[in-house]
Parts: structure tokens; C-alpha cells; sequence
């Protein structure tokens, strides 16, 4: 059964549908879909808003069958990591869109890991992978698509990376601290992954140069607000000298902080100034106005979806990592260290 625009019962509109609609050749309307010669300027108007109007998209598994390109880039992700890779998502979609390419999406879950992740993604027949995780030194399908990674270095020149100086990054955030007379600056680290370690030792020699070796202390975190509590809380219990400021791994981690130290009535930032990464929207409406770490989501998923055609297209790529520098933006969650009474 079909309606007045001929689609099929299963609702999809086909080829054949934008013909009949636009009174021309099946052939004719492939063409114009795959924007190959053959159909002059006028007939391609009148083709593509016919199948706009009828809401017409490709079939890509069939188009990946008969031997061209998906136009599918995959995308992993991982759904425990915090709001900054939902920022990084919004910006791949963007990006893609722009390209003429569409994301399928793929989850990191507790059950879920990167192979079980990446056998999901075989039936779509993508062209690309680009991973926001999980942080691996390895992934998995390096050397069998084009892979991009997103966040954290990858020796393998096989993987292209997009990522954030964490050097640089860590550095400005000491040396903001410093400039306000701090000297006992702490980390709360995020676990053990790939990014996490990597931010920990910018941390680790971002205190030395400053000859703060003595002063580092390095808590136990993770990746979400209830991580950030639990160091806080941690933190707060250690015996000794407290420190007058922290450095998060996140945002998210930040503010969890955050919150466990306004419970134990130590005030941000007059007590203790917090630094957060990533400067997304937790840093801005969080009720104290968090210090963070700006990275650039929508410019790394920019240069991230840039980079993936490049390779798909076989073009020539001298460097397979792209490094952006990050920015410090200061907000009230950082002030003055206090002053010691005699």
C-alpha cells in the first residue's frame, strides 16, 4: 500500500518515490543524490527539494553494499566521563553536518567495553571512527578504519589525536595560584586512565617548576561530582598543614568538592581556592564561580571530523597530532591565599 506521494508501508521514502514525485528517472535521482555529472543545474533543484519535501535520506547500508562510501563516521563515547564529552557530541554533529557526513554513536557503559562498543558499530559499514574513549593507548580498530582520538596522546601514527595541552594547561593553573601567594596547591586526580595520568604529571611538574616539589599533594579522585566529594572529604582528613587551594581533574570533580567543603563550613575562595578543566557549563552556573581550565569542544570537533574526511579521502597529513593550547579563565572561585597569624 502506498500514499498519495507513493512511500512504501514500512514509511521509508525511496529513489523510486522521488522519481515518481518529481517526474523524472530513478537513475536521474541517483545521480543528483550522489551529486555525480550528468543532471543539469535546474533538474538538481527541482530533484533535491522534491526529496526534501518527502523527507527522503539515503540509505547508507545500502549504499556502503554497493561499494561507495557511508558517509558514516562512528563515534565512541563514554556515558560515566562528565558533561564535557556531551559538549565535545554536540560539536562533532555540527561539524559532520557541515561536511555532509552523519555520526552513528556508540556507548561506553560499566558492562560495555571497547570491543563490544566497536561490534556494534560493524552493521552501519562506517567509513571512520572517531573515539572520545575510552583513553586507550591502543584502540582497537587502529589500522583497519581511519581512527581519530580526542583528548590523549597516541604514539601510533596510525591514530590521529586531537587534544588539549595538559602541560600547559596545569602550568597556567599553578602559576595563577601562585600569583595569589598560594604554595600548598593539591590534585584531585581522575583515576588511572590515559588522560588522568597524563594531567597528574603536568600537575606533578608544574609544582616543580615552581619549587613546590615540597608542597604537592596528589587525592585519589575520578570523573564525577560524588568522586569530588569523596576527595574533598579525604582531603579535609589528612594530618598536617592543609593545603589553601586545589587543582580538579574536572569541572565536575570541582564542584563536587565544591559542595563537601561549603558542608564543612570552608569557605571557597577565601579558605580554599578551586581550579576546575574543561571550563564547560558546571564551571559557569555552579553557585561559586569556578576557575577552569578552558578547552575548546566545538574547535577540537572541528579539527577532529577535518582530519577524519582528510584521512577517508587518502589526503596527505604530515603530523598525526594536533595540540591546542588551552586558556585559564578565572572566575571567584579563586582569591588570595590566607594569610598565616603568628
Amino acid at each position: 500500500m502506498t500514499d498519495h506521494g507513493g512511500s512504501r508501508r514500512s514509511g521509508r521514502v525511496t529513489l523510486s518515490d522521488v522519481a515518481r514525485r518529481a517526474e523524472v528517472s530513478r537513475a536521474l535521482v541517483s545521480i543528483v543524490m550522489r551529486d555525480v555529472a550528468g543532471a543539469s543545474e535546474a533538474t538538481r533543484a527541482r530533484v533535491k527539494a522534491v526529496a526534501d519535501e518527502m523527507g527522503y535520506r539515503p540509505d547508507v547500508r545500502a549504499r556502503s553494499l554497493a561499494g561507495q562510501r557511508s558517509r558514516l563516521i562512528g563515534v565512541m563515547f563514554d556515558v560515566g566521563v562528565g558533561r564535557f564529552h556531551f559538549d565535545l557530541l554536540e560539536g562533532l554533529y555540527a561539524a559532520a553536518e557541515r561536511n555532509g557526513h552523519t555520526l552513528v554513536l556508540t556507548a561506553l557503559t560499566a558492562g560495555r567495553d571497547e570491543r563490544k562498543a566497536a561490534q556494534s558499530l560493524q552493521d552501519f559499514r562506517f567509513d571512520a571512527l572517531i573515539m572520545l574513549g575510552p583513553p586507550t593507548s591502543q584502540p582497537l580498530l587502529a589500522g583497519r578504519v581511519p581512527v581519530v582520538v580526542i583528548g590523549w596522546h597516541v604514539e601510533d601514527p596510525r591514530v590521529d589525536v586531537v587534544r588539549t595541552s595538559d602541560d600547559q594547561g596545569m602550568d597556567q593553573a599553578v602559576r595563577h595560584l601562585t600569583a595569589l601567594g598560594h604554595r600548598g596547591i593539591a590534585h584531585l586526580d581522575g583515576g588511572d586512565g590515559v588522560i588522568a595520568v597524563a594531567r597528574r604529571q603536568a600537575y606533578l611538574t608544574a609544582m616543580h617548576t615552581q619549587g613546590l616539589g615540597a608542597q604537592v599533594q596528589v587525592v585519589s579522585g575520578g570523573q564525577t561530582q560524588l568522586d569530588g566529594e569523596r576527595a574533598a572529604r579525604a582531603l579535609l582528613a589528612r594530618p598536617g598543614d592543609r593545603p589553601t587551594a586545589l587543582i580538579a581533574y574536572n569541572d565536575d570533580l570541582a564542584v563536587g568538592a565544591m559542595g563537601l567543603l561549603a558542608q564543612q563550613h570552608v569557605d571557597v575562595p577565601t579558605e580554599m581556592s578551586v581550579i576546575g578543566w574543561d571550563d564547560g557549563a558546571a564551571a559557569a552556573l555552579s553557585p561559586v564561580g569556578l576557575t577552569s581550565v578552558a578547552q575548546q569542544p566545538a574547535e577540537l570537533a572541528r579539527l577532529a571530523v577535518e582530519r577524519t574526511i582528510l584521512r577517508m579521502e587518502g589526503g596527505d597529513v604530515p603530523n598525526h597530532q594536533i595540540v591546542l593550547a588551552p586558556e585559564l579563565t578565572a572566575r571567584s572561585s579563586t582569591a588570595s591565599a590566607p594569610t598565616v597569624m603568628s
